[in-house]
């Protein structure tokens, strides 16, 4: 826009304000169209939006009813301070007695005192712990610092850890196995290079153990403070299980089983009780129900035509057509088992006279006690025939994901939006090209007024000067 304001100084006209009539009367008629254009457009992509997002609420509610493993659960009860429980589907229902025997316990073992500034020994240690082993290289200056260090930085080590412990009798170092279990105990044999004995307890052989040795009086250089164990546990009084590890898994088909402390003569054994859980089945529908409930609400605020008002979507052929396509599809029957079929109304959800869905809890709960499996294929289906959950997700994505119906139509209207945008830039370049051609044109008829004046001036001024003649005033 020109930012030009005068009066035209040789007409006296209000130039600046004949401009800008012009120009607003040009103006506020094309911005009331756009605007007028924009909210439609707006409106539509928000209600639209909405009731995309109505219709993945639903397919979300109704994707927790999608997979087998929602369905027959399993509850475990008799968790104590002697064990913990946990249980999957496959755990049949009934009850067991588990009885600790013995804790699993990792492997510990501990050197003689020996001096901090102490060279160790010259030599190769080797360790073994369960499956792993690994060899250090010991200098003929090393401490048992140094050995610590290797130890716990030997990228082939993934079971021992190394420590140090100092008391009033030196440093002593410390072996400790990372898993528990009779498999995983701490071997440690030497190649003892400073004196050439690998078992005495004096060099380098003074960090040797080894259980299994035929000479145990030399091979047991270190101290064990912690024997590594297996863990123990009864069964209904008559069946040991051992582990390597205080979780049991599996001992009993579908329950796992942690062992945390060993039962005592007088203590009570600990009691596993496994019942069937079908509560978030239920939970699963609830959810459902009251999603397709507030979508019934939102399609009425959007389609709404009465006195009351107008909705964004009222006659919309989309609105009409995403929720009849719903209750068709909310009426269809799937296979439950055989030829068997379920409907949702079997299932105790129904439809009320505004088209909500009520669910009956008591007929709910009478089939899933019934037929459990039968509600479960009704839901999931089987790998040849989608059920109810995998049908209506289907429908819903025809709507909502990227290509869809909807997308389309919001895709196409932020493109009516663009070109309301690019409207308006054009527009803009006109009215400025308009508004610097009014005020080209009156500035050139304000000169030629101008230069008629200045004409006219003179003209009268030469009449007045001739001899004779006289300038009637009146």
């Amino acid at each position: 826009m020109v930012d030009i304001a005068f009066t035209g100084i040789g007409s006296g006209l209000q130039v600046s304000e004949i401009v800008d009539a012009i120009v607003g009367a040009e103006r506020a008629p094309f911005e009331s169209r756009l605007n007028r254009r924009e909210a439609a457009i707006t409106t539509d992509i928000s209600a639209v939006g909405a009731l995309k997002g109505g219709l993945q609420n639903v397919a979300d509610a109704i994707e927790n009813l999608a997979s087998t493993d929602k369905y027959q659960q399993r509850n475990i009860t008799g968790s104590d301070d002697f064990v913990a429980l946990s249980s999957t589907k496959s755990a049949e229902v009934g009850s067991y007695s588990v009885q600790v025997d013995q804790l699993a316990s990792t492997h510990k073992l501990v050197s003689a005192g020996i001096d901090s500034s102490e060279a160790v020994g010259e030599g190769t240690l080797t360790f073994a712990s369960g499956s792993n082993s690994f060899d250090i290289s010991v200098s003929s200056s090393a401490i048992l610092g140094d050995i610590r260090d290797s130890v716990n930085d030997s990228l082939d080590n993934d079971a021992i850890t190394a420590t140090i412990i100092t008391d009033d009798n030196g440093q002593h170092l410390v072996f400790t196995s990372k898993e528990t279990g009779l498999a995983n105990a701490i071997k440690v044999t030497t190649n003892d290079v400073s004196d050439g004995n690998n078992t005495d307890n004096a060099g380098l052989s003074r960090l040797a153990y080894d259980a299994d040795s035929a000479s145990p009086t030399f091979a047991k250089n270190l101290s064990e403070t912690s024997a590594a164990t297996d863990a123990k546990i009864t069964i209904d009084g008559a069946l040991v299980v051992t582990n390597s590890s205080n979780e049991f898994v599996d001992a009993i088909d579908g329950i796992t089983i942690t062992a945390k402390k060993v039962h005592d003569v007088d203590d009570n054994i600990s009691k596993a009780s496994v019942s069937e859980n079908n509560a978030n089945i239920k939970a699963g529908i609830e959810g459902f129900v009251k999603s397709y409930n507030e979508l019934v609400d939102l399609s009425k605020q959007l389609g709404a035509s009465s006195e009351d008002g107008v909705g964004p979507l009222a006659g919309d052929s989309l609105l009409r057509g995403v929720m009849g396509k719903l209750r068709q599809e909310l009426s269809s029957s799937f296979a439950s088992s055989g030829s068997d079929n379920l409907t949702l109304n079997q299932l105790g959800i129904r439809a009320d006279r505004f088209g909500k869905f009520e669910l009956d809890t008591d007929d709910l709960d009478a089939q899933i006690a019934l037929n459990v499996e039968g509600v479960q294929n009704f839901f999931v289906g089987s790998d040849d025939v989608p059920g109810f959950a995998a049908s209506l997700k289907t429908l819903t994505d025809f709507y909502t994901e990227s290509g869809g119906l909807i997308e389309g139509r919001i895709d196409s209207k932020n493109n009516q939006l663009t070109k309301i945008d690019d409207e308006r830039i054009d527009f803009t370049r006109r009215i400025d090209s308009l508004e610097t051609r009014l005020f080209a044109q009156y500035n050139a008829m304000d000169l030629i007024v101008s230069n008629l004046n200045a004409t006219s001036s003179y003209l009268e001024q030469q009449l007045d000067n001739l001899p004779g003649v006289v300038r009637n005033n009146n």
